[in-house]
């Protein structure tokens, strides 16, 4: 989940700034259009996907200080699809979260975002799976801030990246098997608070 950062002048121009100090923008998560997409391989035979629908979070942009930017997300595991319907019944035993699919949710917070280029910021905070807190750095490109077609609402969009490990989070039944290690990509329309 995560802060998507252009450089200062960008942003500034894209939010539409003058000469003078531009407050910082904050931007709700829309839940119909964020995801995560998480892949991982199986006993070296095949890549398993899965998808989390329905992210809400909160964006705050800071033109000024893009370093300043910050995202929270909240992940809700409910909105968990797996390659299978057995496995994803399976991932709420005891062998993986052991509670209840529908009242589980995992969470991000960002602790420093690091602008690299046009579009593109290193994000670092802390995820909170499975009731195990880890730090975890998201590569977040933006793709862009405009007025969106449909609603007419200034809006935010951006791409995201990171793998973890499964065994982390306490949740590494069966690796090497099944893979530890599973790469994790997140999709985010936000639209900017009114």
């Amino acid at each position: 989940m995560k802060t998507l950062v252009s450089p200062v002048a960008a942003i500034a121009v894209l939010l539409g700034a003058t000469g003078a100090m531009a407050a910082p923008v904050t931007y709700q998560f829309d839940p119909d259009h964020s995801q995560a997409v998480f892949e991982y391989t199986h006993m070296g035979f095949s890549t398993s996907t899965g998808i989390i629908n329905g992210l809400t979070g909160t964006l705050v942009l800071d033109a000024e200080n893009p370093a300043a930017s910050t995202v929270e997300a909240t992940i809700p595991l409910s909105g968990l699809h797996s390659v299978a319907a057995g496995l994803d019944e399976h991932l709420f035993t005891a062998d993986f979260f052991n509670t209840d699919k529908a009242t589980a949710v995992a969470t991000f917070k960002s602790t420093k975002v690091e602008p690299n280029g046009d579009k593109e910021a290193k994000v670092t905070g802390d995820l909170v799976l499975n009731g195990v807190t880890k730090e975890v750095v998201l590569e977040v490109d933006l793709n862009q801030i405009a007025a969106h077609p449909m609603t007419g609402k200034e809006a935010a969009g951006f791409n995201a990246a990171t793998e973890i490990k499964r065994s982390d989070f306490n949740l590494g039944k069966f690796a090497p098997a099944v893979e530890d290690e599973v790469e994790i990509n997140i999709s985010v329309e936000a639209v900017k608070a009114e």
